[in-house]
């Protein structure tokens, strides 16, 4: 059954005129036809069945009962995310939604390529928004995902992480399974380097602050590898489904 985010509340046993881009998606797009089955929800939890009725250029959704189911992980996992360069940072963000994620922060790092300011910021902010509302079309999840600004590591750092934060090093002694053994918070931090990976100084600063330095493997991942295997890991690792 089609999933569709609703940027506006909903309420059950209520019809309500659909918002233009979701009418046309719907209709336009998607070809849906009068008195479709779909499923609507708002971001806020929870998801409603809902007949289509469409009346010329315009749509209309009939909701049935909220259903409050939920498909979030038992804990919150934070990915801070180096700024990486091209498309990378749209297939980290929808990933890392269907991986369940509770937050992106993008880091606009030292040795990141990408570099983005003023309005550039602002647009590129909006398309990621995007991304993580058509991947929780996608993959059920019900509540929406949050995205900040790019942000120095120093600055978010600053502003306080709750629980473990695990920084990212392939040349870090630590496993991440040592690191989340015995894990009694429901909050993790990941520091994912850009591809150019962590300049010393922001490895000094994020030891400063408390995080432990990890190494995932062997093997060196790639920037847009390796926070999506991490939060995969430590979903398996803690049995968070």
């Amino acid at each position: 059954m089609p999933r569709f985010y609703c940027p506006t509340p909903l309420t059950a046993q209520h019809t309500m005129a659909l918002p233009d881009a979701l009418a046309h998606h719907a209709v336009r797009v998607l070809r849906l036809k009068n008195n479709s089955p779909i499923t609507l929800f708002d971001g806020t939890g929870g998801e409603y069945q809902a007949i289509l009725h469409i009346d010329g250029k315009h749509a209309f959704a009939q909701l049935g009962d909220k259903d409050p189911i939920e498909r979030e992980l038992p804990g919150h996992i934070t990915l801070a995310q180096g700024l990486a360069s091209g498309d990378k940072m749209d297939w980290i963000i929808e990933k890392a939604v269907e991986l369940g994620a509770t937050q992106v922060v993008p880091i606009a790092a030292r040795r990141s390529v990408l570099q983005l300011s003023g309005p550039r910021t602002e647009k590129r902010l909006q398309h990621w928004e995007k991304t993580i509302q058509s991947a929780c079309e996608q993959c059920g999840r019900n509540r929406l995902p949050t995205v900040t600004a790019p942000v120095s590591l120093a600055d978010f750092l600053a502003s306080g992480t709750a629980g473990l934060t695990l920084l990212c090093h392939p040349q870090s002694s630590t496993t991440l399974a040592q690191a989340v053994a015995g894990l009694t918070t429901p909050h993790i931090t990941l520091l994912v380097g850009p591809e150019g990976g962590w300049s010393d100084e922001e490895t000094a600063t994020a030891l400063k602050h408390g995080a432990t330095q990890i190494s995932f493997g062997a093997r060196v991942l790639r920037t847009e590898t390796a926070g999506l295997a991490m939060i995969s890991a430590i979903s398996a690792l803690l049995g968070w489904h």
